[in-house]
């Protein structure tokens, strides 16, 4: 598995310091994030996984603990939306440029809006997929904040 990907390409390039941390990715698995977690063995709070929906039609990236699930109504607010709803994956894939299972906020094809849950930041280091499947990168909450560009906001249900 190569440790380099898109993702910590452009993690590398902000000056963001992080560790990298593979995995057995298990795609069978109810929940990828907290099988992550489980293999890592992190608590799920400190795990976050990323999803892509769509607020009033447009892609929006939102990072959220891997236990949690997300509010549609919040997360359309936290970025000045009416709806909202999950992208399908093979449109997340295609938006993101990674698979499903590996998507990353960073070093996507095409920067869009990228929501954090605001609990998120309470913990010294968190754990977000590295760009592909089975890996992860172990970094500052604030600085997956920063990097993306997010906006922190309390979006989960």
């Amino acid at each position: 598995m190569s440790k380099v990907t898109p993702a910590t390409r452009a993690l590398t390039a902000a000056g963001v310091a992080f560790t990298v941390h593979a995995y057995d990715y298990d795609p069978d698995a109810e929940s990828i994030g907290l099988q992550a977690a489980a293999a890592l063995g992190e608590e799920p709070a400190r795990v976050l996984k990323t999803l892509m929906a769509l607020v009033d039609g447009k892609p929006v990236c939102v990072v959220v603990p891997s236990d949690q699930e997300v509010s549609m109504k919040k997360l359309a607010a936290a970025v000045g939306g009416k709806s909202a709803q999950m992208m399908k994956p093979p449109e997340a894939e295609r938006v993101t440029g990674y698979k499903v299972g590996g998507i990353s906020p960073f070093g996507q094809r095409k920067q869009v809006p990228t929501v954090i849950e605001q609990s998120a930041l309470g913990h010294d280091l968190v754990y977000l997929n590295g760009g592909q499947r089975g890996l992860q990168v172990r970094l500052k909450p604030t600085d997956v904040r920063d990097a993306s560009k997010a906006i922190a906001a309390d979006v989960i249900a």
